[in-house]
């Protein structure tokens, strides 16, 4: 009976063992910690009139690279010139993670963006970006949403006269939003964005038409019923490549990984 009460400890022991090992297998590393081989990297427009001659001068591999911060390899988007990093591959029904940070160098203000459910071609949106949702990672406005060209979410919202702009709110109305209704942009609520020059953990939760933004642990957006506002009708958007903006400021990703899910956890839908 002791020998048998020891197997079982024993398989016990190596599938949770195994388990574990297959849980961490999950994560793919969109970033190889290497190069940027595996992205695709577009430039686009100007930050504006008066940054021209930056843009014209840009380079691919200027605002695009591999550097050493922190005494490990990251990725740098240098900021001077609108432009998109963006993933070959579409992606659907997953858990995506990125850790970033803002640097030293801004030159129209520190704004980018985690652009998901991203398809057809680079330029249609601002001449710079494929049409998307926008999980938002301007510094002071981290987890907001903007919703390019044709696409729409509803969202629990509240209109904030004194602000004059929607803001996520649990419990309220769900409203549409996109070009056709209520406009594209909506206020995360909480803020929950660390100080500059501290690293940021974004987590964007995609499920069927459900989007969840959660910043450093904490959700703050919640979207429904994802799509684009096409011929006068709402169709289901679900899936699409993941873009990293180019966007007036130096930027500093330390890793992009991304999982497969069945369900958005309970917990981080509030």
């Amino acid at each position: 009976m002791k020998k048998l009460l020891s197997l079982i400890t024993v398989t016990a022991s190596i599938v949770l063992i195994f388990s574990s090992c297959q849980s961490e297998q999950e994560w793919e590393q969109l970033f190889n910690g290497r190069d940027l081989s595996n992205w695709d990297m577009y430039l686009g427009s100007s930050l504006g009139p008066e940054f021209d001659d930056l843009a014209e001068a840009a380079t691919i591999e200027g605002v695009y690279s591999v550097v050493e911060e922190e005494g490990e390899n990251v990725i740098r988007i240098s900021g001077e010139i609108n432009g998109s990093l963006a993933t070959r591959e579409s992606f659907e029904n997953y858990h995506l993670k990125l850790v970033f940070k803002w640097g030293d160098e801004v030159f129209s203000r520190r704004n980018s963006g985690l652009l998901y459910h991203s398809f057809g071609d680079f330029g249609v949106a601002f001449g710079t970006w494929m049409p998307n949702i926008e999980f938002q990672m301007m510094h002071q406005s981290l987890g907001d949403n903007y919703l390019m060209e044709n696409t729409t979410v509803e969202t629990e919202a509240f209109r904030d006269e004194e602000l004059g702009q929607f803001v996520y709110t649990p419990g309220a109305e769900r409203l549409t939003f996109g070009a056709h209704a209520n406009g594209r942009h909506v206020r995360k609520n909480p803020d929950n964005e660390n100080p500059l020059g501290q690293w940021n953990t974004i987590e964007l939760y995609s499920f069927g038409r459900t989007a969840v933004h959660v910043v450093n642990g904490v959700t703050v957006m919640v979207n429904y019923n994802t799509g684009t506002w096409e011929n006068g009708q709402i169709q289901p958007l679900t899936s699409g490549k993941i873009q990293i903006q180019s966007e007036g400021a130096e930027l500093f990703v330390k890793s992009v990984d991304v999982r497969p899910i069945t369900e958005i956890p309970a917990e981080v839908m509030q």
